[in-house]
């Protein structure tokens, strides 16, 4: 099995707390991707990440100085976001963090796919980035079927904890012998299960966490997750599509 997340737009730089295992294995594609970038003006740049100001000043000189090969950081501590900071990686014990080297790959617009402790740089690249390189029109064109080759030569079974913007960029290309489950997190209001994104980056964050202390091998097993007040709902769920519901919002 491998579960598969989305990125983090916030990255920091951490060279001491864990040692990177390798480079990312589609880093010859990031390099047209990262050329590309930097021949953009920063006026340029920014409307691509639309973010302020600040934000863009400080990838714009990340960009001008990025090295893809040396004074990396391990992606899964690299990313700082809502949903890493309730897996809490850097807090981890061992056996934990050997889990996630097997199980956990991360989706990445600028790298494809990544292994937790693949060495990266920090970048700003959004998968709906409408960034045109070696004529194809944006980035789920580009990276095509990498990203669901590379998992369906890992696994049969492909767990997905990952954004729509994300996972869509994995589940049509995999094979039919690949089983794709994904996994929804919300609460029951008018009469339909409404999903939150904070609430939901908590809680898939907090399931990797959950899986990795328990080593779960078996998406079936995932029913037990009672975690941050959610529990698993047979009667919306299907063979693919697992929902949990808040605990006091079961009823419905």
């Amino acid at each position: 099995m491998r579960i598969i997340i989305a990125p983090a737009k916030k990255m920091v730089v951490d060279m001491d707390s864990f040692a990177v295992d390798n480079l990312p294995q589609f880093l010859e594609r990031t390099e047209r991707l990262k050329a590309a970038l930097q021949a953009m003006t920063p006026k340029e740049l920014q409307s691509l990440w639309k973010c302020n100001d600040a934000i863009a000043k400080l990838n714009v000189e990340r960009l001008a100085h990025m090295d893809l090969r040396r004074n990396l950081t391990p992606a899964v501590i690299a990313y700082e976001g809502i949903q890493y900071r309730y897996m809490a990686p850097g807090v981890m014990e061992a056996v934990h963090l050997d889990y996630l080297r097997e199980h956990l790959r991360i989706l990445s617009g600028f790298y494809g796919l990544l292994r937790p402790f693949d060495g990266v740089s920090p970048y700003r690249l959004e998968m709906q980035a409408k960034l045109t390189v070696d004529g194809c029109r944006d980035l789920y064109q580009f990276w095509d079927d990498r990203m669901a080759r590379q998992l369906a030569a890992e696994t049969d079974t492909v767990l997905n904890l990952a954004s729509k913007e994300y996972s869509r960029a994995v589940e049509p290309h995999l094979p039919e012998g690949v089983r794709f489950v994904t996994c929804s997190f919300g609460e029951w209001k008018g009469g339909k299960v409404v999903e939150k994104g904070t609430q939901c980056k908590m809680a898939r964050g907090q399931m990797v966490r959950w899986m990795a202390e328990r080593k779960i091998e078996d998406p079936e097993n995932l029913r037990a997750f009672d975690q941050l007040g959610y529990c698993f709902h047979g009667e919306l769920s299907a063979k693919n599509h697992y929902v949990f519901l808040k605990q006091s919002e079961r009823s419905i």
